[in-house]
């Protein structure tokens, strides 16, 4: 796997796990809707996440929850506009979840440093706006059908969806590649949740070696999504301990980075599996 993920600005070294903490400034995301509309509270839990340990931030105006309406264009501008160009002042990398290609040139001009997108560059002109830019970090994610619809029974994948996942992601980084874009700049994301029957995002997990053995970057996503609400019977508010679980198991099956909500638990979860992993540096730093 590439150690190293070049973005706009930096060079994210990730031969530990890299923290990617979640600012939402949407009114209906499915975890912390409306929590941090507005600039202010926006940038306040910006400001606590990277003061938990977040190593990252990822900024959305839209949410992408199963049944979500889609956001139109100049109010996804409006919501997230002000505070990229607030966040990139912190001088950590900042990600845009987005899909617009419009919303991509603009935080890319405000000098954000990742383009997240759930459709994978699909939205016409996407590919082109990324390309275009000398250096950005892109994750392209894979999704089975739509936010509108992925969370019919009937619209799930269907059969080995880890050989699904790999062949969608490889095929669009391939044409990413083809126009110049540096295998470098590159993550993939399985894209837990996103048109997968609750069988078949365990099966992922499971199986996420196959994905890390084509030598990209693996972002994983699973903080306080609904599968693990399916397994354990609890409540959004209520799923931090399956979401650290899952974070760790990522990692463990060779994620790169976790996308999450709670940071400061995730981050000190890490800390004892990376104890774990290099016991002997422990005595030499003492």
């Amino acid at each position: 796997m590439m150690r190293h993920w070049q973005t706009t600005r930096f060079r994210i070294d990730l031969a530990q796990p890299q923290v990617m903490g979640i600012v939402n400034v949407t009114p209906d995301s499915f975890s912390d809707g409306g929590s941090h509309e507005g600039v202010s509270a926006a940038m306040a839990h910006a400001e606590q996440l990277l003061a938990d340990g977040a190593h990252m931030l990822d900024i959305g105006g839209e949410s992408t929850r199963p049944g979500s309406p889609a956001v139109p264009l100049d109010e996804e501008l409006r919501r997230v506009l002000p505070v990229v160009k607030a966040a990139v002042a912190l001088q950590v990398p900042i990600s845009v979840d987005t899909y617009k290609p419009e919303v991509m040139q603009a935080v890319l001009d405000l000098g954000a440093d990742i383009i997240n997108d759930i459709w994978a560059l699909r939205q016409p002109g996407a590919q082109a706006v990324v390309a275009g830019h000398p250096q950005c970090g892109v994750c392209l994610m894979h999704m089975h059908a739509n936010p509108q619809t992925m969370h019919q029974q009937h619209m799930a994948a269907q059969g080995d969806v880890t050989a699904e996942v790999l062949e969608f992601l490889q095929t669009h980084t391939r044409n990413l590649e083809a126009l110049g874009v540096q295998a470098g700049r590159i993550v993939w994301d399985a894209g837990t949740g996103f048109g997968k029957s609750l069988g078949q995002n365990f099966a992922l997990l499971q199986q996420q070696p196959r994905l890390a053995a084509a030598g990209y970057p693996l972002l994983a996503g699973w903080s306080r999504k609904g599968s693990l609400g399916k397994i354990t019977g609890r409540l959004v508010t209520e799923r931090m301990p399956a979401s650290i679980a899952a974070a760790l198991l990522s990692v463990e099956h060779g994620a790169a980075i976790v996308r999450v909500h709670d940071v400061r638990e995730t981050c000190d979860a890490l800390a004892v599996l990376q104890a774990m992993r290099a016991p002997q540096a422990l005595d030499l730093q003492g």
